[in-house]
């Protein structure tokens, strides 16, 4: 009887597992992945944060000039002005006015009503050269005034 003798395997070494190979190259990858993603978020939040920032620096900046030149906290007339200033007789010109802080607003000779306004005007049709007189008063009694003159040809 012959007797075959079975080889004796040796046990595999670790290393030579391709196994382990491949689950080490797809750890690497994902965690590359994963500090790209990462990284690229925060970028993101930030640049958000600072467009947001920016924006919310130019609004205040926009605010603050819409106040001041719709007068602040002054009682002023804005603006007062005629358009056309030289007119025939028969044709219309327009009045327009701008005020900060008045309480009442008169127009003399008066043409049409007049009321506070940081942008109003009314239509005219003086027969004779004439000059506008635009009075605005304050709730404490302060007045200001300001001429303009239509030219009727």
């Amino acid at each position: 009887m012959l007797m075959v003798s079975r080889p004796v395997s040796r046990p595999k070494s670790i290393l030579k597992n391709p196994l382990l190979y491949s689950s080490v190259v797809l750890l690497v990858a994902s965690l590359s992945v994963a500090f790209v993603v990462i990284s690229r978020w925060r970028e993101r939040r930030n640049i958000e944060r600072q467009t947001a920032e920016e924006l919310r620096e130019k609004q205040h900046e926009q605010d603050r000039m819409a106040v001041e030149q719709l007068g602040g906290k002054e009682f002023q007339i804005l603006s007062f002005y005629a358009n056309p200033t030289v007119i025939r007789r028969g044709q219309t010109a327009q009045l327009c006015y701008g005020v900060a802080n008045a309480k009442s607003v008169k127009l003399q000779p008066e043409t049409q009503p007049v009321w506070p306004s940081v942008a109003h005007c009314v239509d005219v049709s003086p027969t004779k050269s004439i000059t506008y007189t635009l009075t605005i008063e304050d709730g404490a009694g302060r007045t200001q005034s300001q001429d303009v003159e239509i030219k009727v040809r």
